[in-house]
């Protein structure tokens, strides 16, 4: 599969190479020449400038693009490039680094295929490693949602299960998934769960018991 990523930050920089470890073809956008530099050094097939913008995206080929990830610090420039992509049909990935509020999630998620928070994402891997558990509500965002990890039990109906194809609650999406004893990270479409994997799901607390059951048989 082809990935463009625009940002070559933290973020950019891991996402990255987890797709080209895992054999796929990686375009790195920035308008930052030292970052450029970095990820021509680090392998990767290059295009420097806005990647909100369409003249630049453009230099991609997307038409031949399977996925766009907006994963700068600027969440407006990373709803521009995802606003590009889709334009050409690739699936997009929205980064938002300010604290989760239900209106922003509403502002953008409808026009985005999936929204991840790498920070509280971070943290979530690192809280159930830490208290070593199969299940854990690591925040309450509003009211009625909260963000949780599961890990993948023996028995669940989620194994051997593409994450898209995964039966869970109208409410409930998948955000980040990481295999046992790896750290959670933006998952692929075509990721396959597997008995002691992690996922991190954003969902309403009335649907919870339906998303443990999935996943935690």
């Amino acid at each position: 599969m082809k990935f463009v990523i625009v940002g070559y930050g933290r973020v950019g920089i891991r996402t990255a190479r987890i797709l080209s470890e895992e054999g796929h073809e990686v375009i790195v956008v920035d308008s930052d020449p030292e970052k450029i530099r970095r990820a021509q050094s680090d392998g990767f097939e290059t295009i420097e400038g806005d990647g909100s913008e369409d003249s630049t995206l453009e230099q991609a080929a997307l038409e031949t693009v399977d996925a766009v990830g907006g994963l700068t610090g600027d969440l407006n420039a990373n709803f521009a490039a995802c606003m590009i992509g889709k334009h050409h049909g690739c699936r997009t990935v929205l980064r938002i680094d300010e604290d989760y509020r239900q209106d922003i999630y509403r502002k953008y998620a409808d026009d985005v295929d999936e929204v991840v928070y790498p920070e509280r994402l971070g943290a979530a891997g690192a809280k159930t490693a830490l208290l070593g558990g199969d299940f854990n509500v690591v925040s309450d965002l509003t009211e009625k949602l909260q963000l949780s990890v599961f890990r993948i039990g023996e028995g669940a109906s989620a194994v051997g299960k593409q994450i898209h194809d995964v039966g869970l609650p109208e409410s409930a999406r998948i955000y980040a998934h990481g295999r046992e004893d790896e750290s959670l990270t933006i998952p692929l479409p075509g990721t396959t769960l597997e008995v002691g994997d992690q996922v991190a799901v954003i969902v309403e607390t009335e649907s919870l018991d339906g998303v443990k059951q999935a996943l935690s048989g």
